[in-house]
C-alpha cells in the first residue's frame, strides 16, 4: 500500500464509524543545525498551544511517515 501525507486523513474505525483526526506532524530532519531547530522548536511550540492541538507527532526521516506509521500514533482509536 503507497501512503502519501495529505492535509486529511479518513480512519474507519472496525464498527463502521468514520474519523478524520487532526493531527501536527512536524520534521526535524537529521543534520539540522542546532541554531535552527532550536527556533523551529519554539515556533512549533507556540503553534500547538494557540491551537490547542493534543495529537503532535514527530518524525526525523520523511520516508518513515506510512500510513502504518500513523496508524501507530494513532493507536488510542483502537
Amino acid at each position: 500500500m503507497t501512503f502519501s501525507p495529505q492535509l486529511h486523513y479518513k480512519y474507519q474505525h472496525e464498527d463502521g464509524r468514520v474519523s478524520y483526526p487532526l493531527c501536527f506532524i512536524f520534521s526535524s530532519p537529521v543534520g539540522c543545525k542546532p541554531e535552527q531547530q532550536m527556533m523551529y522548536a519554539g515556533s512549533k511550540n507556540k503553534l500547538v498551544q494557540t491551537a490547542e492541538l493534543t495529537k503532535v507527532f514527530e518524525i526525523r526521516n520523511t520516508e518513515d511517515l506510512t500510513e502504518e506509521w500513523l496508524r501507530e500514533k494513532l493507536g488510542f482509536f483502537h
